[in-house]
This record gives structure tokens, C-alpha cells and sequence, in this order.
């Protein structure tokens, strides 16, 4: 399962019910944040997700309505947070005003045990995996290099099948962690059992893509082909598509049908443009791809395999 509070929905300015672009997924014991504009660390305490173990930020471009609130945000981090390091990933341009931002503004004179790593990414780099779970960063096109999405994907499972372990005399213990994890094991008895004897069909594990700002699809069917959620912008709506194309960015149109396109399961629409009302965005998706959620500031979304759950945190209509 994956977890995910939108802090901040607004596109390229704040208003007066939308923060700028902040989003936290949570899986297991990891806690990522994605963006971070300006205000991001107020969101974060008024949300009551507080900083706790929050040391990895994933950017997906530099524009200041994205990355201006990491300056207060690190500094709080840095010194109040019990963290060895913070880890900020994106892309080399992207690094680059982070660091100017970071290191000759808000970090100058004595620095803080907490180290600041600066990871660059490229298209397809895997920035964490384990048993169950694998991160990976993906190219977009925006207005400028270094633009990145990100894949959120459960590794797929074979689930074990007690009544055949039972049946075969496989005893409880390791040796049935030893069939989970592939392996053959002989019985007592000289029987040997293999995991095809005791594992179902693979299931697929749930699958969450976020991308920031997008001003064109083409090659992003690859990474989030077959999404149970896929999170992007619809900063404009169709009456608006000369002014989306003019600035990078995409209309509710868009999206749909991207998500149309990519066999998505549930659309989640974020950075919506002050001139327009997340009912109107809605309603034009919705036409093309009824499952689909516009998000608001405090939105927690629940993503699994039976689906996605929406509730709001400030229990606002």
C-alpha cells in the first residue's frame, strides 16, 4: 500500500485554499517528499504528518514554485531533526539552484551535523529498492532540462498456499521462508519440495506514478503503463490548450486521455491554475475517464490493489 497527502495543489502561485506543489508518500518505513514549495513546512505541521524521519526529497524540476520551501524546510531539518543526512534527489540543473539556494543563502556560517546530499538522477535510475519494493526516476519534458516523474512500485508475489504446504507435509518454520524466497527444500522424510508445489500465480503489487509539471506524453507509456494510481497536472483546461502548449503544461484533456492511454486505474489531477476550479477540471476528465480525482491541500489517498480511497485530513468539503 501506498499513502499519499498532498500538501500543496496549486500551479506556479499560491491562492487562497491551494499551497504550492508538495506531495508525501508513505510506504513501510519510508516517508518521501515530492516538491517542495514555498509554505511546505507549515503544511507539513498543520497536516500533523510532522519531520519526523523525513530525510529523502524528490524534486521533479526547478521551478521556484517546486523547490523555494526546501531553504526553511532543510534549515528546520538540519538543526531541530535527529537525521544523519538529507537526501535530495533530481536532476543536475535542477541541483544546481538547490545548492545555490542551500548553500550560499540559507546554510552559510557554521554548518550542521546533518549532512546534505545532493543525488543527481538520470532517465531509469533505480533510487531504492529492496525485497518488496523498488523507486525509479523517469525523464519528462517540461520547459527546460532535467524534468523527472517518479515510479512508486510493490514488487509482484507469488502468495503461499498453506492448504498445499499442509497437504505436503511442509512443517511451519523456515523451510517455508525458504519457499517464499525460491528455494528447494528436502522433508525428514526425503521428499523434495519445490516452490511451483507450494506458491499461487504472481500477483502484481500495487503501482503509484507522480510527475510534476508535463508538457508532452510521448515515451512516458513505458513507466506508467498499468498504474493502480498516476498523479499529474492539469493546470488548464481544454478552452485553454494554445496557452498549455505556449508554457509546457497540460489540460485536464490531456491527462484523461493519457490515462486512457496507459490502462491507469484511478487519475489524480494536482497543480490547477488559480483561474480555474477543481470542478471544472473534474468534470472535463471525468468525460473521458470517469475515475478520476481533482486533489485538494490535505487530500490522503490510500492506494492498493482493491483500489484507491480518498479522505481529507482538515475534514474539509
Amino acid at each position: 500500500m501506498f499513502e499519499v497527502i498532498f500538501l500543496g495543489t496549486s500551479a506556479s502561485s499560491p491562492s487562497a485554499y491551494r499551497g504550492l506543489a508538495a506531495h508525501m508518500v508513505l510506504h513501510r518505513q519510508y516517508r518521501f517528499l515530492i516538491d517542495c514549495g514555498e509554505g511546505t513546512q507549515r503544511q507539513i505541521l498543520k497536516s500533523g504528518l510532522g519531520f519526523k524521519k523525513l530525510d529523502r526529497i524528490l524534486l521533479t524540476h526547478a521551478h521556484l514554485d517546486h523547490i523555494l520551501g526546501l531553504g526553511g524546510l532543510v534549515s528546520t531539518l538540519a538543526r531541530w531533526e535527529e537525521l544523519d543526512a538529507i537526501e535530495i534527489y533530481g536532476g543536475a540543473s535542477t541541483l544546481r539552484r538547490v545548492r545555490d539556494l542551500l548553500f550560499r543563502v540559507v546554510l552559510i556560517g557554521p554548518r550542521p551535523e546533518t549532512e546534505i546530499k545532493l543525488i543527481p538522477v538520470e532517465d531509469g535510475d533505480v533510487l531504492l529498492e529492496d525485497g518488496k519494493f523498488k523507486l525509479t526516476a523517469f525523464a519528462v519534458e517540461h520547459r527546460g532540462a532535467g524534468c523527472f516523474g517518479y515510479v512508486f512500485e510493490e514488487k509482484a508475489r507469488r502468495p503461499f498456499l498453506d492448504d498445499k504446504a499442509n497437504a505436503l507435509g511442509v512443517p511451519f518454520g523456515p523451510e517455508r521462508g525458504r519457499l517464499v524466497q525460491g528455494e528447494t527444500i528436502i522433508l525428514e522424510d526425503g521428499t523434495q519440495i519445490t516452490p511451483d508445489m507450494v506458491l499461487g500465480e504472481e500477483i502484481a503489487g500495487t503501482k503509484y506514478v507522480h510527475i510534476g509539471d508535463l508538457g508532452r506524453t510521448d515515451g512516458l507509456e513505458k513507466y506508467c503503463a498499468d498504474a493502480t494510481a498516476l498523479t499529474v497536472e492539469a493546470t488548464y483546461l481544454a478552452e485553454d490548450t494554445e496557452m498549455a502548449r505556449q508554457f509546457g503544461h497540460m489540460t485536464a484533456v490531456d491527462s484523461a486521455e493519457f490515462a486512457h492511454r496507459t490502462n491507469t486505474e484511478t487519475l489524480i489531477l494536482t497543480h490547477i491554475s488559480r483561474r480555474n476550479s477543481g470542478r471544472d477540471i473534474r468534470k472535463e476528465a471525468q468525460a473521458i475517464f470517469p475515475n478520476t480525482f481533482v486533489a485538494r491541500d490535505f487530500d490522503h489517498y490510500q492506494i492498493t490493489r482493491d483500489g484507491v480511497r480518498r479522505m481529507n485530513l482538515m475534514d474539509r468539503e
